[in-house]
């Protein structure tokens, strides 16, 4: 298990406990970070006693009984359910995951300790700030360049060239690889992280894309792409089981090999 630490905040402190109700027979502790920086106060962890027989198996079923039934304050992200959005991610039990696919009978131990993304800005309690992470995305420009004039119907592609894709388009930019990467949480601003360039790398091979020469100048930077120290903290925590720090490599090689 990848062992992360909590966000770049002060000191967290023990916060409130709430117990379970009287006659509950399947109690589990839920230890969950708390902050609002609008109040001023420092984090700290609450815990709440949760029946688990009242409500779903997965982490994110825990989160929504307690929103639900305890304490209506703690603010989360979430949306599909399905594990395909990428908006439930956050730290269980010292792992970056999704609370929607994750089941809280996984998580080893007494409590299952839930905190937001690590290393990151906290908009509230479980909701990391992804203004970055989203920005670095977009400066890859993931998007077909093309120069020859647009088809009629549509940009055909060869089988073989389709499957070349695989393993890189099914990223759902969750940010749980990107805020596992010690090389992140050091150069954030100037290192692109696992999962820009993951997808920078698919739009490299895309056989149907015009501006290779184009992509790879803009990522031949000493911040950009090479502060990836192949630490794999992002292919172990990818809740897909992509694995960017292969892409990475690819693409230095691709920068060697076209200047050789």
């Amino acid at each position: 298990m990848v062992q992360l630490s909590l966000p770049k905040n002060s000191r967290v402190q023990s916060g409130k406990h709430w117990p379970a109700p009287a006659g509950a027979k399947n109690v589990r502790s839920f230890k969950i970070y708390r902050y609002d920086p609008e109040t001023g106060m420092n984090p700290r962890w609450d815990t709440y006693d949760v029946d688990v027989d009242a409500c779903g198996p997965m982490v994110l079923d825990a989160l929504l009984y307690i929103k639900n039934t305890i304490d209506p304050t703690l603010a989360f992200r979430r949306s599909c359910r399905e594990g395909v959005c990428g908006s439930c991610a956050m730290n269980i039990g010292g792992r970056n995951t999704l609370a929607c696919t994750h089941g809280h009978g996984e998580v080893p131990g007494k409590a299952v300790q839930i905190s937001p993304l690590p290393h990151a800005p906290v908009v509230k309690d479980l909701i990391p700030d992804l203004t970055l992470f989203y920005a670095q995305y977009a400066s890859i420009e993931p998007w077909l360049h093309t120069t020859t004039p647009e088809p009629q119907k549509e940009w055909r592609q060869a089988p073989e060239d389709r499957e070349k894709l695989d393993g890189l388009y099914e990223c759902i930019l969750c940010a749980c690889c990107s805020t596992s990467c010690p090389s992140y949480w050091w150069n954030g601003e100037k290192y692109l992280g696992p999962a820009a360039l993951l997808h920078a790398y698919r739009w490299l091979i895309d056989s149907r894309d015009e501006a290779t020469g184009e992509r790879l100048d803009d990522l031949e930077d000493p911040f950009k792409l090479y502060r990836c120290h192949t630490i794999m903290n992002c292919a172990q925590v990818c809740p897909k089981g992509l694995n960017p720090a292969k892409a990475i490599a690819s693409i230095k090689k691709m920068l060697v090999e076209r200047v050789v």
